[in-house]
C-alpha cells in the first residue's frame, strides 16, 4: 500500500467539503481511501513556506495507481471544479509505502 501524507491551506470548507464528496466515488474505483483526517489550528514546525490547516493522509493499492488516480480526466475535472476554488496551497509532507 502506498500512502501519503498531505497538509492543505484551505480557504473554504464548504467548497473543501463539496470536493471531498465528489472526488470519493471516484478515489474508492481506484483501490484508494483517507486515514486520518485533521483540521490544525496551529502549525509549530514546518519545512515549507505554504499555511497549513488541513492534514490527512491518503492511500493507494500502489504508487502508480495513485498517479493514475490524480491523472484521471474524471478527478481533474473534479478538482478544477472545486479544489482549485477551495485550496490556496498543498504541501506533500511524505510519501511511503506502508506495510499493513
Amino acid at each position: 500500500m502506498y500512502e501519503m501524507l498531505v497538509g492543505l491551506d484551505v480557504s473554504n470548507d464548504d467548497v473543501y467539503q463539496v470536493y471531498r464528496n465528489a472526488m470519493r466515488p471516484i478515489l474508492e474505483s481506484y483501490g484508494g481511501s483517507f486515514g486520518y483526517d485533521f483540521r490544525v489550528s496551529e502549525v509549530l514546525k514546518s519545512e515549507s513556506n505554504f499555511k497549513i490547516n488541513r492534514v490527512f493522509t491518503i492511500r493507494f493499492p500502489s504508487e502508480q495507481i495513485m498517479n493514475d488516480f490524480f491523472s484521471s480526466p474524471k478527478y481533474t475535472a473534479v478538482k478544477k471544479k472545486y479544489f482549485e476554488l477551495s485550496v490556496l496551497s498543498t504541501t506533500i509532507i511524505a510519501g511511503y509505502e506502508k506495510h499493513t
